[in-house]
């Protein structure tokens, strides 16, 4: 898998996105390779992709179909939108005339009949239109003719010698329908990829793509989830974040607020993952909402996605707290993106927010990780996928914001669903307390990675004026509890502090 190929290969397109970057560049020229998995998982979709690029490049390629017919791949290519134009399809099908009973045979087994008939054809098509891309779909007709393990093997074999000589990419579709994986086919391929798929309790089905098998290149190797669309498949690559990491000095980006950015030691620094946590209704998406407003303001461009709040709700309210963000979003400065829940994967969602850090954006908001955690909850490893998404994001120098929800309103026994510790450099914890009859909010600091930082707890509102951050909450205890203790202050009780 780790051995390198020799500079005289060359590499063919796939056509399907994502697919080839798995592949370490395509498909090597004049191979043989096998795709295999289940019904349904898009095997027909991937070998009509493949043609339809190589019929795009001016390619002679053929489909040579043992099970379905032209009518049926002409209406998966339409619901695609693929022209079929420069796509030869022959079909390799029994005759209706197998149905009437003079045709039952009596003296030879069918395998004995048919597999010859089978290959000749397949043969004289070759030889007729000498293609460059072949697929033949699917081996699952071929096994099934061949009738034992054998003749099946050296057929194959057969066919991989025939198509070596006449300089032809092939690939062979497998639906494992005859008698499950075949490893014999797999030892003679020079390539093997594996289509899966899984259906979840609620929402879509998560489809899987994994490289068995690659002669000779090094591969991206692992699970990585995939998509069948308008336009044919779109493969997500598993995100592996030390491939992009580099070094350099990041500076801080602002938030608008003296008194927030007085707290946090200047400000956020780039390429830093933040975490807003505290109970439901403190203000952390209009707080994570502060920083994308400075950003627009700095004419930067940021992207907001979420998982909870509609993109309409959130325009609303920051007008109503007198956030800028409705004309960055009108003019592309600033995305926002619902996720709807259940209908996408790991991979699918790093993709979308990891294009949105190539496309320059220096703010990205996830609100919030407890809504990301519900819209996939079959899915195991998702703090591990966010920890690769984190750390990507800070090579590109975004600054991330997360926003989650605790467990509680008042005290100190509240929780997070993640490990903040795993996830974030810095750590912002907004609380409730009550003081003189009245529900207020404070925001301390609790962690970060980035540079030095105030330890005091300042309080933290909202108004119609925006979001505001106030003085210290000096002569009190017990802030953090929901209900302080007010102590006073004064020189002796700062002696007292000192001496405690």
């Amino acid at each position: 898998m780790t051995s390198k190929i020799s500079i005289g290969h060359k590499f063919l397109s796939t056509g399907i996105p994502g697919l080839d970057n798995i592949l370490g560049g395509g498909l090597i020229k004049d191979r043989i390779y096998l795709i295999e998995g289940e019904p349904g998982t898009g095997k027909t979709t991937t070998g009509l992709q493949f043609l339809v690029e190589g019929a795009r490049q001016g390619e002679s390629v053929v489909y040579i179909t043992l099970a379905e017919t032209s009518a049926e791949l002409g209406g998966v290519a339409e619901s695609h939108g693929w022209d079929m134009e420069g796509i030869h399809i022959h079909e390799v099908l029994p005759s209706e005339n197998l149905l009437t009973p003079e045709a039952e045979y009596t003296m030879f087994h069918p395998s004995e009949v048919e597999m010859g008939t089978t290959t000749q054809m397949i043969l004289s098509v070759i030889e007729e239109r000498k293609p460059t891309r072949v697929v033949i779909d699917s081996l699952s007709e071929l096994q099934l003719l061949a009738d034992t393990p054998l003749r099946y093997r050296r057929q194959v074999l057969a066919l991989k010698q025939f198509f070596a000589s006449r300089s032809c990419t092939v690939m062979l579709l497998d639906d494992r329908t005859a008698a499950g994986i075949d490893l014999q086919v797999r030892s003679i391929a020079h390539g093997v990829i594996t289509l899966e798929q899984s259906v979840k309790d609620y929402g879509a089905e998560r489809r899987r793509v994994r490289v068995v098998k690659y002669r000779g290149i090094a591969f991206r190797g692992g699970m990585h989830d995939y998509d069948i669309q308008h336009g044919g498949l779109c493969v997500y690559p598993r995100l592996v974040a030390a491939e992009s990491r580099v070094m350099g000095k990041r500076v801080q980006l602002k938030s608008g607020l003296a008194e927030l950015d007085a707290l946090l030691g200047g400000g956020l620094e780039e390429g830093t993952s933040t975490l807003i946590a505290g109970p439901p209704g403190t203000g952390k998406s209009s707080l994570a909402t502060q920083f994308v407003t400075a950003a627009a303001e700095r004419g930067q461009t940021s992207a907001m996605f979420l998982f909870e709040e509609a993109a309409n709700n959130l325009l609303n309210r920051a007008d109503g707290l007198r956030m800028k963000i409705r004309e960055p979003y009108e003019t592309g400065v600033l995305t926002i993106q619902q996720i709807d829940p259940a209908e996408l994967s790991p991979g699918e969602f790093a993709s979308v927010v990891c294009q949105a850090a190539d496309r320059g954006c220096k703010v990205i908001v996830i609100d919030s990780i407890n809504g990301y955690l519900n819209a996939m909850p079959d899915e195991r490893f998702l703090t591990t996928h966010l920890h690769e998404l984190l750390t990507y994001l800070g090579q590109r120098g975004v600054v991330t914001i997360l926003v989650g929800v605790q467990q509680g309103m008042l005290g100190g026994q509240m929780s997070t669903t993640v490990d903040a510790s795993y996830l974030a450099d810095n750590v912002l914890m907004l609380r409730y307390f009550e003081h003189d009859g009245e529900v207020k909010q404070a925001v301390p600091v609790f962690k970060k990675r980035g540079s030095l930082h105030e330890r005091t707890i300042r309080e933290f509102s909202m108004t119609r004026d925006g979001v505001h951050v106030g003085a210290p909450l000096r002569g009190f205890r017990g802030i953090l509890t929901g209900v302080p203790v007010y102590i006073g202050s004064g020189p002796d009780v700062d002696a007292a502090r000192g001496a405690r």
